[in-house]
């Protein structure tokens, strides 16, 4: 969708802001066995951290890798542009959950020998939350509000 390089940076943002702030709220209420108003707060001390290590991984790799990974599954040529979309967000759910869970584990699960286990584990609870997030919530979301802001530009 973003058709410029500041476009890109913009629609990376608002996505990585989202998807990551709704999974931290995620994370905390399994960790408390309790979703409460108290979690919306409490996932901005996170958020400091992940947002910022979720864009610059979404930006500078993960969007490559997955492009490429979807487009030995879809056409860019021939197939509709919702079957494009939804390939790449697939590709980037299944890249960025393992790695964010792996992020998570190191900086605030006391894992200790158990490590591979506990981010397994975070990985595995994680990916359905993820998945049905980006591709039923967040994802149009952010491309409906994109959309909205890059109007002009995206006409042309």
């Amino acid at each position: 969708m973003p058709k410029t390089k500041f476009q890109n940076v913009i629609f990376t943002l608002m996505m990585a802001f989202l998807m990551v702030y709704v999974m931290i709220c995620y994370n905390i209420a399994l960790n408390r066995g309790d979703m409460t108003n108290e979690v919306f707060i409490l996932a901005f001390h996170e958020l400091a951290i992940m947002w910022p290590a979720a864009f610059i991984l979404e930006f500078f790799i993960v969007d490559k890798v997955a492009h490429r990974l979807a487009f030995r599954v879809v056409d860019p040529q021939t197939d509709r542009p919702i079957f494009i979309t939804l390939a790449i967000s697939i590709m980037i759910v299944c890249i960025m959950c393992p790695v964010m869970s792996l992020i998570a584990t190191i900086l605030f699960k006391d894992a200790g020998s158990e490590f591979v286990a506990v981010w397994f584990k975070t990985t595995v609870m994680n990916f359905p939350m993820a998945f049905f997030w980006q591709m039923c919530y967040c994802g149009p979301l952010i491309r409906l509000i994109f959309r909205a802001i890059f109007r002009r530009t995206l006409e042309k």
